[in-house]
């Protein structure tokens, strides 16, 4: 039986090689290429349709949503995310299916299994309802766990007061410690409430309630001051406007 051809747009390296290895394990599935970039992939499906494309939302320039819009004919998709409000688009952009960060293999096959029967002609059942429960259950948990070493550790979200991206490593400061966990900042930032946390810099996210003081480029948690760039300064004001009282 031929496989069905697909293509990954996934920016962040580990995240585009975990999709190819798992795609690797399934033999309904070839895959085509990969790609760092949606510019890249939209100027390829242009001359090389594929029957299934798994995309990840949050890209720089070209965002995954944006990338659907642009196709003409659309394969069968699969995005990866972790915000209800991008499955509820989905109804109007054919999106068949979520998967949401940290992808574990088991999610991943069953999307994929389902992906496939529907293909086949033999389900053409949309999980997308299914998908928005499960992203709504993640939402109002008040802990996520990360791994440490060997170990799983359980934080309260109210204990967090900011994180600090290093490399493939993210630290996550609480009042009485820090910890340290393989894993990076994007797949981290789509587990946390975007109501009580923002990314004010590449390599930081605040939890917004342990704000101490604001003043031009900068903030202050916990006696420490943390950079506030460019690229987030815009967002973070208008969300501080909307927070303040006789401004």
């Amino acid at each position: 039986m031929t496989p069905y051809s697909c293509i990954v747009v996934e920016d962040e390296p580990l995240a585009r090689n975990l999709l190819s290895a798992y795609i690797s394990k399934v033999p309904r599935l070839e895959l085509k290429q990969s790609f760092s970039n949606a510019l890249d992939a939209l100027e390829y499906l242009r001359e090389n349709p594929v029957d299934v494309l798994f995309s990840d939302i949050q890209m720089p320039e070209v965002t995954g949503i944006t990338l659907l819009k642009l196709l003409k004919t659309k394969p069968l998709i699969i995005l990866t995310t972790a915000y209800s409000e991008y499955a509820l688009e989905g109804y109007e952009l054919e999106v068949y299916d979520y998967l949401l960060k940290p992808i574990s293999f088991e999610r991943f096959l069953k999307a994929v299994e389902k992906g496939i029967a529907r293909l086949d002609g033999t389900n053409v059942s949309q999980p997308v309802t299914t998908v928005i429960q499960e992203v709504q259950s993640v939402a109002n948990q008040d802990y996520i766990f990360v791994k440490d070493g060997t170990k799983l550790i359980k934080i309260n979200l109210s204990d967090i007061l900011y994180i600090e991206g290093l490399k493939d490593y993210v630290c996550i400061y609480t009042p009485q410690k820090k910890i340290i966990s393989l894993q990076t900042m994007k797949s981290l930032e789509a587990s946390l409430p975007s109501e009580r946390f923002v990314r004010v810099h590449n390599s930081f996210i605040i939890a917004i309630a342990a704000i101490e003081e604001i003043e031009k480029d900068r903030l202050v948690i916990n006696k420490s001051t943390i950079p506030i760039s460019d690229t987030y300064k815009k967002a973070f004001r208008e969300m501080i406007d909307k927070r303040q009282i006789g401004g």
